[in-house]
């Protein structure tokens, strides 16, 4: 560990006002919306403002420049310190923004959000995602460097910053994702600590009290302090050494939250609420800012960091011109290159998806979504993801593409570990980096301990894929614990997710080819550990009723029938062998396998008319888990078959017959309810 000496303030006059302009526009904002967090930018604006005009590369008119340096604030209540940044740095933010920070229709929400205000790399605010998020992108850097960096060509070469807060730290997907990090050797990975030794409930002492350097230290992370947040010089020595060092960084900054404002600074009170006017005219009074008028930006300020800003269009020129020459020597890397910026899968890749012949044994979902995987890996480079230290069980090894792993940033493979939290939040990085198409796999059971990071997927609207298997008492002998009841409803909860459950074989190849042509979105892939039969079905229907979210995979011969059958995932065959009984009885039914809630729910009212008619009243829904939502589309009149209790530990057979999911317990309650 280096620490560096406390500074005595020697800089210009220029840094004094640019950092007490940063400081004020946060105060000033939140005071107006009467709502927010000013503790935080008021201790932070020295290094944020260090960091944005010293070290920082990137280019306010491009924001999705590629080779720009990603930085998280993963401290995101404190986002009036990341707005102002982006107003004085030129994107296109306005002071106007500002003033509306927190109100209706505004470009400066509460916390960042991703896609709504130019420059924000990600939504953050739930502690420890920002940080645990920052993985991923430095993950991506680094494999994204190995596969197409050539000598005199660094075409990929940037570096990944945070700043960090007490809450972030505290937060257990930070020690998933940092050890993680240090095992990796993610080097250019730099988390700027705000050590401001408060949180919302007062002195860190009252909850926080480990060596958090000490911490850092050991998941092999390089560790530096700087004793004093205000000495610019020290932060600056500080994040030059860390861009050098091979490991990833933690710099603990000892900072005052509420700097500058004489009763409320190093007091819970800055936290989370407006300083209020009294103390405001206090706070610029010691910082020797002009007391007539809020919102006050020397002109001198904009001029400056404008001139900075107009160095990274420069930066970009620059890279531009790399580019140009990459393309002249190597032709071939250029155009993959250019279809990974875009994000375009290549020409044909469908064609490589397998088809499976109708087979009564079949296979686990799980074992078909391993052979997807294989299958399109070579024709879709940037497929890269790995398991939470399930891949045998979950199937998600990429065959002949190595490990991703310290040193070996060319393997498509990750050892996400035991970590399903940390793993989340690295898919969400690879995914907001871009270049890659990530996927993770764990047990559906433990989605659980993934479910910030899906959420904050889907309210980003980023592309991942999540290779859920285990989906069903089905798992059998490892009992309740392992046997998920409420989770796909918990995740078909979530907007903006794509929950798909395939039947078999065709439709889980099926799943991946929605999974991979929707690029706005994530999608969990509910797959099973048992085999389940492989329907006689022709694979072009099946691929279009999968994308459709719901399809008749049997209907009578002639007539309408008198119930439909609704299933999905491994119900369905239940569903079809009820049917048959059904029809012994003379009663005629349809079977409909709805892979997908979401996507059913997209489609025209004709379609969802077509395949649920309003005519035929009777609907029976069979899914091994909740019922909860079912009636949805089985009605008032309809029957839900499931399991709205937990399990138990006993072979699978056994299992689905004492919990009432065979075709005869189907057919009986049928007849009962008719």
């Amino acid at each position: 560990m280096e620490v560096f000496a406390v500074m005595s303030e020697q800089g210009i006059q220029i840094e004094q006002k640019s950092i007490n302009t940063i400081r004020m526009l946060a105060v000033d904002a939140i005071q107006k919306a009467n709502s927010g967090h000013p503790g935080m930018p008021m201790g932070t604006a020295p290094m944020a403002y260090v960091l944005w005009q010293q070290f920082l590369h990137h280019n306010p008119a491009n924001p999705a420049w590629p080779n720009r340096d990603r930085f998280i604030l993963s401290a995101g209540h404190g986002s009036m310190l990341l707005y102002a940044l982006l107003y004085l740095s030129g994107y296109d933010l306005s002071l106007d923004d500002i003033k509306n920070f927190r109100q209706w229709g505004s470009n400066t929400p509460g916390h960042p959000e991703y896609g709504h205000t130019p420059g924000v790399e990600m939504t953050t605010g739930p502690l420890g995602q920002g940080l645990a998020s920052s993985v991923g992108m430095a993950i991506a850097e680094r494999h994204l460097t190995s596969r197409f960096n050539r000598p005199g060509f660094p075409l990929v070469d940037h570096f990944t910053y945070v700043i960090a807060g007490d809450g972030d730290l505290m937060e257990g997907i930070s020690h998933e994702a940092a050890s993680l990090a240090g095992t990796l050797q993610l080097g250019k990975l730099i988390c700027l600590y705000d050590d401001n030794h408060i949180s919302i409930e007062g002195s860190t002492d009252l909850a926080f009290t480990e060596d958090r350097v000490a911490r850092f230290n050991a998941y092999n992370w390089q560790t530096l302090v700087v004793e004093d947040g205000n000495d610019l010089e020290a932060i600056a020595t500080a994040i030059r050494s860390a861009r050098d060092d091979a490991r990833p960084s933690l710099i603990a900054v000892r900072t005052h939250i509420g700097y500058g404002s004489p009763h409320k600074q190093d007091t819970a009170d800055a936290h989370g609420s407006p300083l209020g006017a009294d103390e405001i005219a206090l706070t610029r009074k010691k910082l020797g800012w002009p007391s007539g008028g809020d919102f006050y930006v020397p002109e001198a300020v904009l001029e400056y960091f404008q001139t900075l800003s107009r160095q990274g269009a420069e930066q970009e020129q620059k890279w531009n011109k790399l580019v140009e020459g990459y393309g002249r020597e190597y032709p071939e890397m250029a155009k993959q290159w250019e279809s990974v910026v875009n994000g375009k899968l290549p020409a044909g890749w469908e064609h490589n998806l397998p088809e499976y012949p109708a087979d009564a044994k079949g296979m686990a979902t799980r074992a078909v979504s391993g052979k997807v995987i294989n299958a399109l890996a070579p024709s879709i480079p940037t497929l890269m993801g790995g398991s939470a230290d399930l891949a045998p069980s979950n199937k998600t090894e990429i065959s002949d593409a190595g490990y991703f792993a310290a040193g070996h940033y060319e393997g498509r493979n990750i050892h996400f570990g035991v970590r399903e939290h940390g793993m989340g939040a690295a898919l969400n990085g690879m995914a907001l980096h871009g270049g890659i198409i990530p996927y993770g796999g764990t047990f559906l059971v433990f989605s659980d301990y993934m479910k910030p990071a899906i959420r904050l997927a889907a309210m980003m609207g980023r592309q991942v894929v999540y290779v859920f298997t285990h989906d069903s008492i089905g798992l059998g002998e490892d009992g309740p614990t392992h046997q998920p009841i409420e989770h796909l409803a918990a995740l078909r909860a979530i907007p903006g997710l794509t929950v798909i459950r395939p039947a078999d074989a065709n439709e889980t190849a099926a799943a991946w080819q929605v999974a991979l042509q929707q690029r706005n979105n994530p999608t969990a892939l509910i797959l099973t550990r048992q085999n389940v039969p492989t329907m006689s079905l022709d694979c072009n229907l099946v691929h279009e009723g999968v994308a459709q979210g719901a399809y008749i995979v049997s209907d009578p011969a002639a007539g309408q029938p008198e119930i439909i059958l609704l299933a999905t995932g491994s119900e369905v065959s239940l569903a079809l062998e009820a049917g048959k009984l059904l029809g012994q009885q003379d009663i005629s039914s349809r079977v409909i396998s709805i892979p997908s809630w979401e996507l059913f729910e997209q489609q025209s009212a004709d379609y969802r008319e077509s395949i649920l008619p309003s005519s035929i009243p009777i609907r029976v829904s069979i899914e091994a888990g909740s019922t909860q939502g079912w009636h949805r589309y089985v009605g008032d009149k309809g029957i839900t078959i499931g399991i709205d209790h937990f399990g138990a530990s006993a072979p699978s057979q056994v299992l689905y017959k004492e919990f009432g999911l065979t075709a005869d317990q189907i057919v009986k309650k049928v007849l009962a309810a008719r």
